[in-house]
């Protein structure tokens, strides 16, 4: 059967890790430029400096997107980029590189969802307390404002931030990501705090300063919990362990989602931080819990779990077993009915529906002898994610969407330049782009609407 004839066949990158460019027309310091050149923080301290240096290759990407026949590309935008220092006047380059990228895309039949923020918090911003500052829900209200009113009369899809449990769990709590900070467990729950309400500054931002009708959500992601049998007790237990928000490490996926979509923590959470928890106030949540279209859903990997004696969720030994199938990097463990029950369990929580802003594939990816890059893991990988979503659907949960992360090969973060998860292998030496198997195999998919898998 084929996918519904509106679902978004999609592709995705961000601003840090592919635009290079970091010190060009304008642009600001972010925290990635300052954490990267440290050493130590990144595998044989890769920097973003470079990257893909999409910006200025952006018309040679575009029209790869073009001949994938992608129907749409999330993009993130530089905070730095269009505001240097983080406040104030806006970046005249900046804008209009997003100006002309967005046209292009257009002109490509390429429809642009933004992402406001993908973790490239301007370096200025930081330098004041970063989002321990209850300044942040205006600094970034302002950013989207500016946003909003420049490329609001053709982008109608946008996200306000990409993933908070990274944002305020590795950067601030775990200092494994930008800015490398290792704070109190209650430091990072107040600046938790000041991040949703800056996505509620953003939503209204972005509603009062666009064009017509517009979609906005917060991109969210989680450690899926997948019933290990259909039995009505293993899935019972993996619902409310895929929801439990007191483990202490940001990655609860109800304490981001629940505030947005109910107005309020979830009470296992508040009772179990206790004194931790920063004061709030219904203006607070009020603000939090702007009416957001849909959830945007990051699903790489998860685990396993079955009720034990008390019903309670239970972990299967290494989650899913020695020898598991998984991508070169630790965390992706390869679990193709995640999007099944991440969906699932979400739109029966929330009654939104779901887009996968993200999902894909890392893997040691070269150019062979024949002068291409043969990538069947990442194509079987595919293959079996969409399986499940299509399950999903035929179950009639409402997914509109799907985004493979990432259009290219690019910068991984702490993990620099070692995994692929690119449709296209880039050459970092050369900048060449070279599409892999699987670029034509998932062009294939979004040309038959599914019909091939």
């Amino acid at each position: 059967m084929p996918f519904p004839k509106n679902f978004v066949w999609g592709a995705a990158a961000a601003a840090y890790q592919i635009e290079g460019a970091w010190d060009e027309d304008g642009r600001g310091a972010s925290v990635w430029d300052v954490f990267s050149q440290q050493p130590g923080k990144v595998f044989e301290n890769h920097n973003g400096n470079v990257a893909c240096d999409h910006y200025h290759r952006w018309r040679e990407d575009v029209a790869l997107m073009r001949e994938l026949e992608l129907k749409a590309y999330r993009l993130s935008l530089a905070w730095p980029r269009i505001q240097p220092g983080g406040t104030g006047k806006p970046n005249a380059k900046g804008l209009a590189f997003y100006d002309r990228l967005i046209d292009e895309l257009l002109e490509a039949g390429v429809t642009p969802w933004v992402t406001l923020y993908h973790w490239d918090l301007p370096h200025a911003l930081q330098q004041r307390g970063g989002f321990l500052n209850r300044d942040m829900v205006e600094w970034f209200g302002d950013y989207a404002a500016i946003v909003a009113e420049r490329l609001g009369d053709r982008v109608k899809n946008w996200m306000t931030f990409n993933e908070p449990p990274c944002v305020i769990g590795l950067g601030y709590h775990e200092g494994m990501f930008a800015p490398g900070l290792k704070l109190p467990f209650a430091d990072c729950l107040l600046g938790a705090h000041h991040l949703l309400m800056a996505h509620g500054r953003a939503v209204q931002a972005l509603r009062a300063g666009c064009t017509g009708k517009v979609k906005i959500a917060i991109a969210h992601t989680g450690r899926e919990r997948i019933p290990a049998t259909e039995d009505k007790r293993d899935i019972e237990a993996a619902r409310r362990d895929y929801f439990t928000s007191t483990e202490r490490a940001l990655w609860n996926l109800a304490w981001w989602a629940d505030p947005v979509v109910f107005g309020k923590y979830p009470e296992d959470g508040v009772k179990a931080f206790g004194a931790d928890m920063p004061r709030v106030t219904a203006a607070e949540m009020k603000l939090i819990s702007q009416k957001t279209d849909f959830i945007a859903y990051n699903c790489y990997s998860g685990w396993q779990v079955r009720a034990d004696a008390n019903g309670n969720a239970e972990k299967l030994p290494g989650g899913w077993g020695i020898g598991n199938p998984r991508g070169t990097l630790p965390w992706l463990n390869i679990a193709p009915m995640a999007p099944y029950w991440a969906a699932r369990f979400q739109t029966e929580r929330y009654g939104l529906p779901l887009v996968f802003s993200e999902n894909g594939y890392c893997n040691t990816d070269f150019v062979h002898l024949d002068g291409k890059v043969h990538d069947p893991q990442r194509i079987d990988f595919i293959a079996r994610y969409l399986g499940a979503i299509r399950r999903a659907i035929d179950d009639g949960v409402p997914i509109a969407g799907y985004f493979y992360w990432s259009i290219l090969d690019n910068f991984e973060w702490m993990e620099g330049y070692k995994d692929r998860f690119g449709l296209v292998h880039v050459d970092y030496q050369t900048q060449r782009r070279t599409p892999k198997d699987s670029f034509y195999w998932y062009r294939d998919v979004i040309r038959n609407g599914g019909v091939s898998l």
